[in-house]
């Protein structure tokens, strides 16, 4: 069924309940950033693939909404004969309430699921929408009624993720965050987040591509957890061991049942970012409700040691396949035979060589040229293209392993290149490594991080239109909060929280750059002015010279990257035989 099929039978379920317009975001009732195929929902009525977007219905009109990574992406998937592309963040673009109060009128009413979207994004919707009198109904799931033979949630059996590479019990978990909850006088906890309920439990599945995450609900009171989840995913031996930890296993589709019935007097904590608007409006009225970070979010961004000395040991496998894969790039390109996709699939193979490997963290961007342009290029059969000697080739990929989560995005030069694009790539390492030797006091956030990575390019006039970096999960989602490092984050960057630093620069139709590794924040020093925290990278991958203009670094500059690849060649030496060992000990020698 095409688009425009899809689009007819929506408005004619609009039309009957007297529905003026139906937004359509990209989550599931786990607000996840990665749903499973049954809740793609917004994907199949748009064939927008993207992770981050959000469709808007009315009876004549159609838009999506989403940010600068997938502007480019957008306008090749969307038949923009029925579907406005709507480029959040540029200047005069409206935003969907600002459209909606344009193209609606007083008495108007919109429809929402109110399962996929947080408590405080319908609060804002909502807010926004009444100054034109306009009425949100979130009750209504008219786009998932719509889909024939719509995916079912996936059955998929959980396991276990050992307490060894834990670093702490689920038990010991539990203390933590009941600590919290007497703290604060709450009795009741609840989160539906999937990579907080499987980073407390200990436990992992394969409900979500990439994400080793399973669905469940999961409520916490003092003396035991109900946990949400189908019984059939899990085996007996986990049932077991849950029932020990006082765990008591109630089915999925009874969830709401069980916040209804959460008593009057009751104090019940939630994450408003975190929760879906549903279970906070079926929650009684009268219990008294804490609003805040989840507990398990802020619990879970600070690895422990044994997380980070296992990290750590991840990144040199990593950096063993990434060795691999691009002395294969550069022997290979040059016969002529290799193409985005099959670059992918082959470092994928080297990844898959490596101990404690389940799988990739996210599809690889493997964009050649132009497409290296498109910040979350998704390389298909329709737009894949063979790899020339010439050009830049941006590869950002990653890998969940039972012992961490990776995430790497270098570009290479394959043979002669624009001369501008040696400044541009000279650019975006001055900013990554402004991030990587920032020392900042306790206390610093996000949004002040962000700065050190761009200041180089801003003072040419120049910019990227994504975050510098996100939080990384241990053995779970490749993006991690509640920190970030980006214009519009303010949570604090605390000791022990693994980030990514990823800069970038692109040209349209050209070539896209990229330098991504992933750093740990870590106390640098203690002063009679306070403490201050340094960051450690963490990946191990040798930087293309190639491509940097030597003249337009410092001293110091200099100096890190010569000291950065010398910790490449002696960590991933051991691990390489003599044929890869000369490669990358030419790939490191001093700038």
């Amino acid at each position: 069924m095409h688009t425009s099929d899809r689009l007819v039978d929506l408005r004619n379920k609009m039309s009957e309940i007297g529905v003026d317009a139906c937004i359509i975001p990209s989550g599931d009732p786990h607000l996840s950033e990665y749903p499973s195929e049954h809740w793609k929902v917004r994907e199949w009525i748009s064939g927008f693939t993207g992770s981050a977007g959000t469709v808007v219905v009315t009876m004549e009109e159609a838009g999506l909404w989403t940010d600068s990574r997938y502007y480019l992406q957008a306008e090749e998937e969307l038949d923009l004969h029925c579907i406005q592309l709507f480029r959040d963040g540029e200047k005069g673009v409206p935003s969907i309430t600002e459209w909606l109060c344009e193209v609606l009128m007083p008495g108007s009413r919109v429809a929402i699921n109110g399962q996929t979207v947080s408590v405080s994004f319908l609060r804002k919707l909502t807010r926004e929408l009444r100054s034109s009198q306009i009425r949100v109904d979130a009750n209504l799931s008219l786009a998932e009624d719509s889909w024939e033979n719509r995916p079912a949630l996936p059955e998929n059996t959980v396991y276990l993720h050992d307490d060894k590479l834990a670093g702490a019990s689920r038990t010991e978990k539990l203390d933590l965050v009941r600590k919290l909850m007497k703290r604060d006088g709450v009795s009741h906890y609840i989160t539906g987040a999937l990579d907080e309920i499987a980073w407390l439990l200990n436990m992992r599945g394969n409900d979500v591509a990439f994400n080793p995450v399973f669905h469940a609900f999961m409520i916490v009171e003092h003396s035991f957890v109900k946990l949400f989840i189908n019984p059939h995913k899990l085996t007996a031996q986990i049932a077991r061991k849950l029932d020990a930890d006082d765990i008591r296993v109630s089915l999925y589709e009874n969830f709401e049942s069980h916040v209804r019935e959460i008593p009057d007097e009751a104090t019940v904590m939630l994450d408003p970012d975190r929760i879906n608007s549903t279970v906070y409006s079926i929650l009684s009225p009268k219990s008294n409700k804490i609003e805040g970070l989840s507990y398990i979010a802020a619990l879970k961004a600070r690895k422990n040691e044994t997380e980070i000395a296992n990290i750590k040991q991840t990144l040199v496998n990593d950096g063993v396949a990434m060795v691999k894969f691009l002395k294969w790039i550069e022997d290979n390109v040059p016969g002529g035979k290799i193409s985005e996709i099959s670059a992918a699939a082959r470092l994928k193979a080297f990844r898959a060589e490596q101990p404690g490997f389940v799988g990739e963290s996210f599809r690889t961007i493997s964009g050649y040229a132009g497409h290296g342009a498109i910040v979350h290029y998704s390389v298909s059969t329709e737009s894949d293209v063979q790899l020339k000697p010439e050009g830049l080739y941006l590869v950002d990929s990653g890998g969940q392993y039972h012992t961490g989560t990776t995430d790497i995005t270098r570009t290479v030069a394959l043979g002669p290149f624009p001369e501008q694009a040696r400044r541009d790539y000279t650019l975006v390492l001055k900013g990554h490594i402004s991030l990587a030797r920032a020392i900042v006091p306790h206390g610093t956030r996000g949004v002040q991080l962000d700065v050190y990575a761009r200041q180089a390019m801003w003072r040419e006039g120049l910019n990227y239109g994504h975050g510098t970096g996100h939080g990384i999960g241990y053995f779970l989602n490749v993006h991690e909060g509640p920190q970030s490092i980006r214009p519009d984050n303010s949570f604090v960057i605390e000791p022990g929280m693994v980030c990514s630093n990823e800069p970038g620069l692109y040209r349209t139709g050209h070539y896209g750059i990229r330098i991504e590794n992933l750093i740990l924040a870590k106390v640098s020093k203690e002063t009679e002015f306070g403490t201050y925290l340094e960051f450690e990278t963490m990946t191990l991958c040798p930087i293309d010279k190639t491509l940097i203009d030597k003249t337009m670094l410092t001293e110091e500059e200099i100096n890190w990257l010569n000291n950065y690849h010398r910790q490449v060649y002696d960590s991933l030496a051991p691990k390489l035989d003599e044929e890869h060992l000369n490669w990358l000990k030419e790939k490191t020698t001093e700038l």
